[in-house]
């Protein structure tokens, strides 16, 4: 982490505040933090300790809020084992433009939500490589992402289309991909099965490209819409 990034972290139980700059670690009570390396190469700075079996994050926008067995509010970039736990901010995985993700060698999910994704694409007449595709760039298949506008679980559904899809509880996992292959196949008939407009108004919402008359020209969507069609080819092709 370079001397000019800062992470602050505030434990609203007041247990204990504290930021961490570079290599200086100024905890201010009990409750010290300590820097995490984990297998991946992913540096974490936290206040939990490293029990060995926790799964590192691979994006740093996800930040895990859960009660430790002391009953202390924790916060923390990695997923708790053996916690109930809250996300607080997940970012689209595929929508940021300046990603340093290189999306031809980036790792595919190929198993998980098999069954899922199969039934649910079957329903709707929907290519289960793209279904996949846009799970991955969404929310590279974490079941539990909320972003900060309220998107939810897998295929990111918003609260409001969740109900017109009559999705019950968006962040459960068979109930998710119905719904967001649902909606996929609702933009697929609406853009004549053109997958770069469907995907475009998953993104940016079919008003905007209508009104746009194609891709709108947000960079993040043209982006999203670029990964998702690499993702695509890839996953089709395994």
């Amino acid at each position: 982490m370079g001397s000019s990034r800062y992470l602050n972290i505030l434990l609203t139980t007041g247990i204990a505040i504290f930021m961490a700059s570079g290599l200086i670690l100024s905890p201010v009570m009990a409750g010290g933090v300590q820097k995490i390396v984990h297998p991946d190469g992913t540096v974490e700075y936290t206040n939990v300790g490293d029990s060995g079996s926790k799964r590192a994050s691979t994006k740093d926008e996800v930040v895990y809020r859960y009660t430790d067995n002391d009953g202390v509010v924790a916060f923390s970039g990695v997923q708790p084992s053996d916690a109930s736990f809250e996300v607080i901010r997940f970012h689209c995985f595929a929508c940021d433009p300046d990603s340093s993700v290189d999306w031809r060698k980036t790792p595919l999910f190929l198993k998980p939500y098999e069954r899922e994704i199969a039934v649910a694409a079957r329903e709707f007449g929907v290519d289960p490589a793209l279904v996949r595709a846009v799970i991955h760039a969404e929310s590279a298949f974490r079941e539990t992402a909320v972003s900060p506008a309220g998107a939810q679980g897998l295929m990111q559904l918003m609260p409001g289309t969740a109900r017109e899809l009559g999705v019950n509880n968006a962040m459960l996992a068979t109930e998710n991909i119905r719904g967001g292959v649902h909606y996929l196949a609702k933009m697929l008939q609406r853009f004549g099965g053109d997958v770069s407009l469907a995907t475009a108004a998953y993104n940016a919402g079919p008003g905007a490209v209508g009104r746009h008359g194609g891709i709108p020209p947000y960079a993040e969507t043209k982006a999203y819409v670029n990964r998702v069609g690499i993702l695509h080819e890839r996953y089709a092709s395994n």
